[in-house]
């Protein structure tokens, strides 16, 4: 099949699966190509910093790459290497110092004319989202983590962790259940 064809089309995991297990390495390129700002971006709404994040994430492909052989084909390769890559980032906020707040990154649809203390506060806000979500218990952190980090659908994180849609909503609602406490009344949004 011509490079073309794969960029043009819808492509099949199994077949791009099984065309890079057979040999292609190259393939695993559209890969890349095609979930790399999902992965980026659930990578930098877990860490807050874009340098950790953009690392976390290619860690998460070459992860997925070295184990490809593993991956069932339950779910999509997109929800797959954003597990991946979620889990490799929870587990780089339990090793990290604290984040100082003018590493936070500001996302680029915030207005340059900010309140100042209103962006702090905002900063501090986040990091501390961040790391009571990485303190959850699993598989609580994990479904919360893809969900609000990975952007990913109750489907999509079923598929993803191979559990019935009814446990991921069951492990959603407790693992924001457990967040309450620790962030207030917001969690409950």
């Amino acid at each position: 099949m011509e490079r073309a064809a794969w960029h043009d089309a819808v492509v099949d995991d199994h077949v791009l699966v099984r065309r890079v297990l057979d040999g292609d390495r190259d393939l695993f390129r559209l890969v890349v190509e095609r979930e790399s700002v999902v992965v980026y971006r659930a990578c930098l709404r877990i860490l807050g910093h874009p340098e950790a994040a953009e690392d976390v994430a290619q860690e998460a492909f070459v992860t997925a790459y070295r184990s490809l052989g593993s991956f069932r084909g339950d779910g999509s390769l997109g929800g797959w290497v954003t597990r991946i890559a979620t889990r490799l980032a929870l587990r780089r906020i339990d090793r990290r110092p604290s984040v100082a707040l003018d590493a936070i990154a500001e996302p680029a649809d915030r207005q340059r004319h900010v309140d100042p203390l209103r962006s702090i506060l905002d900063g501090e806000r986040e990091a501390s989202v961040r790391d009571a979500v990485a303190r959850l218990a699993d598989p609580y952190r994990e479904v919360v983590a893809l969900r609000f980090f990975g952007e990913l659908s109750l489907a999509e994180i079923a598929s993803a962790t191979g559990r019935p849609v009814a446990t991921v909503k069951t492990h959603l609602r407790r693992g924001l259940e457990r967040l309450r406490p620790v962030l207030g009344e917001e969690a409950a949004a």
